[in-house]
């Protein structure tokens, strides 16, 4: 008999810790329910400054360039219209949802300094013979070419890298070398 007792007493210990772990799971389930429905349910609406890309497409677009029609320079003033059924929080301060037709705020946005070559050629060089340098030739980067001629296309990896620059239209050096092109 003293030795039930004496398991009853264990049983009733070891379920303690469950009984608390139970609770805290609970706890924390019920606490990140609570702040996903407060921040669902505040719905705070950010200014249209701050949309990302994709939710406002530029409005006029230079079909040969793929840049906007006014680019000056560096830069390009804008005007954006926000997607349709996107909210946001116009320059003076009011709440305003976009049907897709109003143009919802204007921005200055950086040119990527089209230089004329054609894209496709680019990529296509610099995929089949960028290990030789040809795209870099291309380009009008014959130092670079010559380069990548010698090493073979820095041994295949310096040829991944380019050919990655070259097909997301990232440049090396801004003010020189232009590796966003036109697509003709």
């Amino acid at each position: 008999m003293h030795q039930c007792h004496v398991t009853k007493i264990n049983m009733a210990s070891s379920r303690r810790p469950l009984v608390c772990l139970r609770s805290g799971i609970w706890s924390l389930l019920l606490y990140s329910v609570y702040t996903h429905l407060k921040l669902v349910l505040a719905e705070e609406v950010d200014s249209c400054e701050n949309l990302r890309l994709g939710q406002y497409p530029l409005t006029i677009i230079n079909k040969d360039t793929q840049e906007p029609e006014n680019c000056t320079g560096m830069t390009a003033w804008v005007e954006c219209l926000p997607a349709p059924n996107i909210s946001c929080r116009l320059s003076n301060g009011t709440e305003f949802r976009f049907s897709g037709e109003e143009v919802g705020f204007n921005k200055t946005i950086p040119c990527r300094n089209v230089s004329g070559y054609s894209y496709k050629v680019a990529v296509a060089l610099s995929l089949f013979l960028g290990w030789l340098g040809a795209d870099r030739f291309y380009l009008g980067y014959p130092a670079l070419g010559l380069l990548k001629f010698c090493t073979v296309g820095f041994c295949g990896i310096g040829t991944l890298i380019d050919f990655i620059l070259i097909a997301m239209q990232v440049s090396h050096k801004p003010s020189r070398m232009p590796v966003s092109l036109a697509v003709h």
